[in-house]
């Protein structure tokens, strides 16, 4: 796993847009794998800058995301694809019949599982994933005990991820519960994964991950058996990591 510490969030953002945008110019066709959350906001906000002012060209690519709630429609404000588009798809020219968000109000919510993981495979697999950590350790919504064989399919929010989301909730009781999210499989199949960390909130989540045994139990550590893996942290991140990682 190749460790990048940036100075802070701004830096990490801008280092972490670069590597997308430079897949996508050295292969026009990129199958992109994309988070939600905090963490991505900056990178998505920087590869806009980047489609804008260097012309990268979206137009062959596509996407994939790693999660939806359960009960929401692509309408909902607080749905994953509510998110997307206002962070990234409704600024640069990726063709939305090629953007990708799991169905989370479909009436078979198994068949729209097994859906996705149809269509990720068609596209020819995920070339660069982007994940986010939870402070838990879990990637996609992956949460602690998700076993590595796992593929795309609904999954039980626990209760520290439920209050991490509840910010983008008037109340926490209007977070969902459940959500489809990429499995532990489907995210290490990606050829390339970039994980975002920032803040001393994470800080213990990254040590585990980069520094502690290979475990379900901390889904992220789980990344340590995929070939290419580039983690992008900001010092508040890398807190708890020892010198010998970080250098």
């Amino acid at each position: 796993m190749k460790l990048v510490i940036t100075k802070d969030y701004d830096d990490l953002s801008k280092q972490a847009a670069r590597l997308i945008a430079d897949e996508v110019k050295q292969r026009p066709d990129t199958v992109l794998g994309l988070a939600t959350g905090g963490t991505p906001v900056g990178m998505y906000r920087e590869l806009i800058a980047i489609h804008q002012k260097e012309g990268v060209d979206f137009s062959q690519a596509s996407s994939f995301n790693l999660d939806e709630y359960v009960g929401l429609s692509g309408q909902h404000p607080q749905s994953y694809r509510a998110y997307m588009d206002e962070n990234l798809f409704d600024h640069i020219n990726l063709p939305r019949e090629k953007t990708n968000v799991p169905h989370g109000d479909a009436a078979d919510l198994g068949a729209e599982c097994k859906r996705y993981e149809q269509a990720i495979a068609a596209a020819g697999g995920i070339d660069i994933q982007v994940l986010g950590i939870g402070n838990n350790g879990h990637i996609g919504f992956n949460e602690p005990g998700s076993a590595k064989d796992t593929t795309t399919r609904v999954v039980q929010l626990t209760s520290s991820t439920i209050e991490a989301n509840a910010r983008y909730f008037d109340t926490i009781e209007e977070v969902p519960t459940q959500a489809i999210s990429m499995g532990i499989r489907t995210i290490l199949s990606a050829k390339k994964i970039v994980l975002l960390a920032s803040g001393k909130a994470k800080a213990e989540a990254v040590q585990h991950m980069l520094e502690g045994e290979m475990t379900s139990d901390v889904p992220a550590s789980l990344l340590q058996q995929h070939p290419d893996v580039t983690v992008i942290v900001d010092v508040e991140a890398a807190a708890a990591l020892s010198a010998k990682t970080r250098n």
